[in-house]
């Protein structure tokens, strides 16, 4: 691990590393989309094999990889693309923020089965605790909510909750609507109205639902009708 002051971005490609400098809170925040200014992340603009030893990428090579010589825009390739190294600070309160997120997720979208209630977020994170599981920082936290779901179900009763809703999209929004359907929940039903608006059923874990109203709002300027079924 380089200092707290500077660290290394890196990524590779066809047996090449490329390596860059970088101020740690600056380069996360640039990686996060919090900061657009690569100027303020970068500690030099020099493009490196081996950033320890001071060893410099070809330009032949930056041209093969990026299809350009240009060092701040490889840089920002790098930035986004390649693997940013964590000091320890920032890696324990990146882990720490997901595994809260991934709790708040499984409490919000699952039951116990036997009492239809959420199980209380003290008791995810307890169960959390036995199942070792390794928090990626980077993963979405949907996903590792899911991996987790399947692992705590060996110590923990766990059902995800399903809602079924009714959903009336109109015309003038229904085609760009769609997407946001999809990516929500699963259409159980659907109907292309002769007037060119969609009326369906989707069906969506019941913790989405608020998320959902609030996207869906936004797509159709308000003017989506939307109500639980079932």
């Amino acid at each position: 691990m380089m200092g707290e002051k500077y660290t290394i971005a890196r990524f590779s490609k066809d047996g090449v590393q490329f390596e860059i400098l970088v101020k740690p809170d600056k380069a996360l925040d640039y990686r996060m989309g919090k900061l657009s200014s690569l100027s303020e992340v970068l500690v030099t603009e020099t493009i490196f094999s081996d950033a320890n030893k001071g060893t410099k990428v070809s330009e032949e090579a930056l041209r093969k990889v990026f299809g350009t010589t240009d060092q701040l825009k490889v840089a920002d390739a790098i930035l986004k693309k390649g693997t940013l190294q964590l000091t320890t600070e920032q890696r324990r309160k990146m882990i720490e923020e997901k595994r809260r997120q991934i709790i708040a997720f499984i409490s919000k979208n699952c039951v116990d089965p036997k009492t239809n209630l959420p199980h209380p977020p003290m008791r995810i994170e307890q169960a959390m605790q036995q199942i070792h599981y390794s928090i990626d920082p980077f993963k979405p936290t949907e996903e590792q909510a899911r991996e987790v779901i399947k692992l705590l179900r060996q110590i923990l009763p766990l059902k995800i909750e399903q809602i079924s809703i009714s959903v009336h999209i109109p015309a003038g929004y229904a085609a760009k609507a769609y997407g946001t359907l999809k990516a929500f929940g699963t259409i159980k039903h659907e109907e292309w109205r002769s007037d060119g608006s969609w009326q369906g059923v989707l069906e969506m874990p019941a913790g989405l639902y608020g998320p959902f109203l609030e996207k869906i709002g936004e797509v159709t300027k308000g003017n989506a009708e939307a109500k639980v079924i079932s």
